[in-house]
């Protein structure tokens, strides 16, 4: 018999990615997900599993080169938000079909903020591309949701590891994933299809979108910071206290972590090294729950 478990991803920007190759493990082992919670890109990752497109995600993403990356975002440079997010979203309906969260074969929860009135947004119902738009809103970057009395930005900011919205059920263990953990990086080999010369396109193309930023709101040249870096490095740390504090509470049964040093949030060039992250770290967790579980039976016996 599968054992049955609730699964919890953090947001994180591009480091959601891993959450494939953790999810890609977890049933390589034989694990049943049995219910799933998400904020931001977690909730994007989570939302495509249950669509049953993971692997179609995953696939899109490995081929998406850093030039249709920056061709996804449409910026707008106004004071709600730096891309508006219409084309990327519009792709996103490709993997997130356009059908009501209680439609899915499992329970699963988004989480976004109301920050207007001070408060979490719990989607386990509606449409379920409304809930992820409303998620992964970043705040200055991706614009915010507009509701009837409300105004919805990513979840991140209240709760990033959303650990007490999973659903559970009798029997199953409580997975949590996070993916700003504060624990050295080590890189997993290179995958194939980098291609150094892809890279040093996108890199040009980051820099003249900071250059753009850099001429929104400008800073002197002793802050060599960056203002996008800026925006990025506050939001991390903020999320990176409340996942914190949501471990804490919480106590998961198996924690999965990857660590925030591994890319930049917006660093979706890289998916292949970030679901392999995934995989490996979802590798050593899962073994040492294992060990501690036969260990028990030896004690036991």
């Amino acid at each position: 018999m599968k054992q049955k478990a609730a699964l919890v991803l953090s947001g994180g920007g591009a480091r959601g990615i891993a959450h494939i190759g953790v999810i890609e493990e977890l049933e390589k082992r034989g694990f049943e997900i049995t219910s799933i919670a998400g904020t931001s890109m977690g909730a994007v990752v989570g939302g495509v599993y249950a669509s049953g497109k993971l692997e179609a995600y995953r696939d899109w993403l490995y081929t998406m080169d850093k030039m249709k990356l920056f061709n996804l975002l449409d910026f707008s440079f106004t004071t709600e938000g730096l891309v508006k997010g219409d084309k990327l979203f519009q792709k996103m309906k490709e993997f997130i079909s356009d059908q009501d969260i209680e439609d899915f074969k499992i329970p699963y929860a988004a989480v976004a903020a109301d920050i207007i009135n001070k408060k979490e947004v719990i989607f386990t119902h509606g449409n379920v591309f409304n809930a992820i738009r409303a998620s992964i809103a970043i705040p200055t970057v991706f614009t915010p949701v507009k509701t009837e009395d409300g105004l919805l930005v990513d979840g991140g900011v209240i709760n990033n590891i959303p650990i007490e919205y999973v659903k559970r059920l009798p029997g199953d263990i409580l997975i949590a994933v996070n993916v700003n953990a504060d624990i050295p990086y080590i890189k997993p080999a290179p995958p194939k299809t980098e291609i150094v010369a892809e890279q040093s396109v996108y890199q040009k193309r980051l820099k003249d979108f900071y250059s753009h930023l850099q001429k929104l709101n400008p800073l002197s040249n002793e802050e060599k910071i960056g203002y996008f870096n800026l925006i990025n490095k506050t939001i991390s740390l903020m999320m990176f206290h409340i996942a914190k504090i949501s471990i804490e509470k919480n106590h998961p049964d198996i924690l999965i972590e990857v660590s925030a040093d591994c890319c930049g949030a917006f660093d979706f060039y890289r998916a292949e090294e970030m679901v392999e992250t995934g995989r490996l770290a979802a590798i050593q967790s899962l073994t040492q729950y294992e060990d501690n579980e036969k260990r028990k039976l030896r004690i036991e016996r």
